[in-house]
């Protein structure tokens, strides 16, 4: 029983390993395979690499229009990664100087 249960969980493993798709070679097909993208987002991730491999999840959120810290965490659920990592969100955004200063 036991040893049935671990193979499971290893096919499981090795098939969720293979599941994932990086942006940075990804074809018009892998990135349609990922649920949340389709022709338009597709065609706005391959035009926006030709320029350059994007380096994190920052650098694509900031290059692709449409693509925010809410929808990058819900793709990278996905199975997309950008050079192999998955999305962690950024810490809370810096507050505003002037607001966090107290007055005299």
């Amino acid at each position: 029983m036991f040893k049935k249960t671990l193979t499971s969980l290893l096919a499981l493993f090795t098939a969720a390993s293979f599941a994932a798709v990086d942006i940075n070679t990804a074809t018009v097909a892998d990135l349609d395979s990922i649920k949340g993208i389709g022709p338009n987002t597709s065609a706005k991730i391959l035009d926006a690499r030709k320029s350059a491999p994007f380096k994190s999840w920052g650098d694509l959120i900031q290059r692709v229009p449409g693509i925010g810290d809410k929808r990058a965490a819900k793709l990278s659920s996905q199975g997309l990664t950008v050079n192999g990592e998955g999305f962690k969100p950024s810490a809370a955004a810096p507050t505003d100087k002037k607001a966090a200063t107290p007055t005299k």
